[in-house]
């Protein structure tokens, strides 16, 4: 677990990444980044890549594999198409799809970044075969981003994380609804710190919450000014499973930056930016699935019981 200069090591990048970029895709793309992923019934995984044209916008499209790792079958085209006409948010592509299957629903729900004149907001669209889409429209108004639902409800209401950017930061809150449609008692959930720290400037959920026995683990991604540019690295945090707005632990050190070249050089470099996961048949494998430098796919895996542990050695609760 430990590297060799002291730090533990929890993510451990596949010696094949990026796993999926724009060279093997079917049809004409700039980058593809960015992905939602989640296992089907049958065990494939399935990856949503966002895939960005030579206008800049982009667009979502569906990969898959038997083993997560290899072997992607792309779909010839894109799956999920920005509708600008019949959904003017839309305007400027639709990116950075959270995958969330949930059962009440028999149904997956995708929250994507839908771009438009007002800025970003958070969409959501319902589906049971990645083929055809519910388009729920949008449910977070601009500037709001770096969304997921949780798989099922809380005290009655859906729940949903996001990062709406205000006067006062950029925070993840939690927002409740009985309908997916219709959004209230938003709550703050986890504060960008302050001063020189790694997370100082903004934070935003990474890939949806992962439900475990001692709480819902946040993997996020934390953002600090250089003056070389923004840094993007990771964190962890752990959630109480009945009060999700309530925090146990927040880790004080990031766990995972953009190190390797493929994360460091690209569209837009030092960037490491996970949107989704799955988690192997032993219950503990995590296969995380991160944009790298905003223009490749890449797959780096950990195990959840390392990532409590480490939470309990180097987390603490947050001040009130």
């Amino acid at each position: 677990m430990n590297s060799g200069h002291g730090y533990a090591t929890l993510l451990h990048r596949h010696a094949g990444n990026p796993i999926l970029s724009a060279a093997g895709w079917p049809y004409p793309a700039h980058t593809v980044f960015n992905a939602g992923a989640t296992r089907l019934a049958d065990g494939t995984t399935l990856l949503l890549c966002r895939v960005e044209d030579r206008r800049g916008l982009s667009h979502l499209c569906a990969a898959r594999s038997r083993n997560g790792v290899d072997g992607w079958v792309i779909d010839p085209e894109p799956t999920l198409w920005p509708e600008p006409d019949a959904y003017p948010e839309e305007l400027w592509g639709i990116e950075d799809p959270r995958i969330t299957f949930v059962p009440e629903l028999g149904k997956y729900a995708v929250a994507y970044t839908a771009f438009g004149r007002g800025g970003p907001g958070v969409s959501i669209a319902l589906t049971d075969d990645f083929r055809r889409f519910e388009r729920l429209g949008l449910v977070m108004q601009a500037d709001d981003k770096d969304a997921a639902l949780l798989p099922r409800r809380v005290h009655g209401s859906f729940a949903l994380l996001h990062r709406p950017i205000a006067d006062s930061g950029a925070h993840v809150w939690i927002s409740y609804s009985p309908d997916l449609r219709t959004w209230g008692g938003h709550k703050l959930m986890l504060e960008a710190r302050k001063g020189g720290w790694w997370d100082a400037n903004k934070v935003g959920l990474s890939p949806p919450l992962i439900e475990t026995p001692r709480g819902w683990l946040m993997i996020y991604h934390g953002v600090r000014r250089t003056g070389a540019g923004h840094l993007y690295r990771l964190g962890l945090a752990l959630f109480s499973i009945e009060n999700p707005e309530h925090c146990l632990l927040r880790g004080d050190s990031w766990i995972f930056g953009p190190s390797a070249p493929y994360e460091r050089e690209g569209d837009v470099g030092y960037v490491a930016f996970p949107c989704g996961y799955t988690i192997g048949d032993d219950g503990d494998t995590l296969n995380l699935y991160y944009g790298a430098a905003d223009t490749s796919v890449a797959l780096a895996t950990g195990s959840i019981a390392e990532m409590l542990r480490w939470l309990d050695e180097n987390g603490s609760p947050p001040a009130r």
